[in-house]
């Protein structure tokens, strides 16, 4: 089918009590992954796009990609700008068939966020496209701040019920413990989910978790196997995000798992037949590593068959 509306994925599962897979892209072979991991669950799926992937591989190949794959599978597929800084990179989104943006102000003074994340609503709105935005600030490993700095990263909620009133936001990622990255956190993973919950409460729009990747035991086992440096790293336990899920998170992000994944399938063919050259039987398995993790990460989430 065509792409679809990520407002209506998210809504649906709002409604459901369950959230969708956002899968970030680089490549071909993350698009397909991606595409074919949601297919075989039969679930649906939010492709997304940076500003830092446009710029390695051009918005146009980007859509081109997830569009005409998403035209010959039967699961809603939406395509996703993420992380939009620049107004340039957001209007192009918007004029060359994403079906959402993230326009990030967050860095930006209180004001400054709701007047920026506002002109962009106006337009985007007009063409049909859905907005989030973030509130908050997702730093480096949670564990670096001490207890007065992490609390002024993380969102308010009573802000951040004026925020979506303002705005008009479709959907909204409150910083509410996570950081990008493998290395979230030195000990046992933690969010504050009291917050979150007060945050749905008072905005009744689906909600966003970034930095949301497991980097789960197994993958990184594998990833050292095949000489990968992870020691220490550490992400979201699959109950962490389930708990999230059910206090109302209904996009997760994932990033760093397709990361880590793609490079242990390279590492683990050229390593064990340096005679390989074919990039089909380099990159082949590196597509298959990035799958399976894309189906555990729907089945965490309670898509299958959404």
């Amino acid at each position: 089918m065509a792409l679809v509306s990520t407002k209506e994925i998210l809504e649906k599962a709002d409604k459901g009590g369950y959230a969708v897979g956002a899968f970030n892209i680089n490549n071909m072979e993350t698009v397909i992954a991606i595409i074919d991991g949601a297919v075989e669950l039969n679930s649906p799926v939010i492709v997304e796009v940076s500003e830092g992937a446009i710029r390695y591989m051009g918005i146009k190949m980007a859509v081109g990609m997830v569009k005409s794959l998403a035209e010959e599978v039967p699961i809603p597929v939406a395509l996703h700008l993420d992380h939009g800084k620049r107004w340039d990179t957001v209007i192009d989104a918007i004029e060359n068939g994403f079906t959402s943006v993230m326009i990030d102000a967050s860095d930006k003074p209180y004001n400054d966020n709701v007047e920026i994340t506002k002109k962009v609503v106006d337009v985007a709105h007009k063409a049909g496209v859905s907005v989030e935005a973030e509130l908050g600030r997702l730093p480096g490993s949670e564990d670096e701040l001490s207890v007065e700095e992490r609390e002024a990263f993380l969102v308010d909620p009573e802000q951040a019920e004026s925020f979506v009133a303002q705005t008009g936001i479709d959907f909204l990622a409150p910083a509410i413990g996570t950081s990008h990255g493998a290395f979230k956190f030195k000990g046992e993973s933690k969010l504050d989910f009291e917050r979150l919950k007060l945050v749905k409460e008072k905005t009744q729009i689906p909600l966003v978790l970034h930095g949301a990747s497991s980097v789960n035991e197994n993958l990184i086992e594998t990833a050292i196997k095949y000489g990968i440096e992870l020691q220490g790293a550490r992400g979201l336990s699959d109950d962490i995000l389930r708990r999230a899920v059910r206090e109302g998170i209904n996009k997760v992000n994932t990033d760093t798992d397709l990361r880590i994944a793609f490079t242990a399938g390279i590492r683990k063919i050229l390593l064990e037949d340096s005679r390989v050259f074919d990039p089909r039987k380099i990159l082949g398995p590196a597509r298959d590593f990035m799958k399976e993790v894309v189906k555990e990460r729907i089945e965490v989430l309670g898509s299958v068959n959404k």
